[in-house]
């Protein structure tokens, strides 16, 4: 039985569609470097040798080297992040989030917005890719 160590993750809870998104990346990226399919495989053999192979190396630099560098609005350490206060509320053992001020943390809360948009358009991206290595998975074989 063979151990799939999936070096893109950090320890601790992820989700399972989080979990098959990196699962089936580092399968490409064993396949690239451990395999080492260039040295085994005429990927100049036929067209759909040749499509698979650059789409391969398409997907294993974008994973690899283009993904990575993905940085968050909210990662920038010199943004001023709101306290979160809470307030009783009269009568009941339940307490309340009070609403920092919108204008004073005007650059978090508009970092918050891009944070949000930015993660759609990841998702958006991942699952472009996703469906790409899908396409391409009767090729990883040596």
């Amino acid at each position: 039985m063979k151990t799939l160590k999936i070096q893109s993750l950090d320890k601790g809870w992820h989700d399972r569609d989080e979990i098959l998104l990196h699962v089936t990346f580092q399968v490409l990226v064993d396949f690239i470097e451990k395999e080492h399919p260039d040295k085994i495989i005429d990927w100049s053999a036929d067209e759909m040798h040749k499509q698979a192979w650059k789409k391969m190396r398409s997907l294993y630099k974008w994973w690899t080297a283009i993904r990575p560098t993905r940085r968050s609005p909210l990662d920038n350490k010199r943004l001023s992040i709101p306290p979160l206060k809470f307030k009783k509320i009269p009568e009941t053992e339940s307490y309340r989030t009070i609403e920092p001020n919108r204008k004073k943390y005007a650059a978090y809360y508009t970092a918050l917005k891009e944070d949000s948009l930015l993660a759609q358009k990841w998702y958006d991206e991942d699952q472009r890719n996703l469906h790409r290595l899908i396409e391409i998975r009767g090729f990883l074989w040596t």
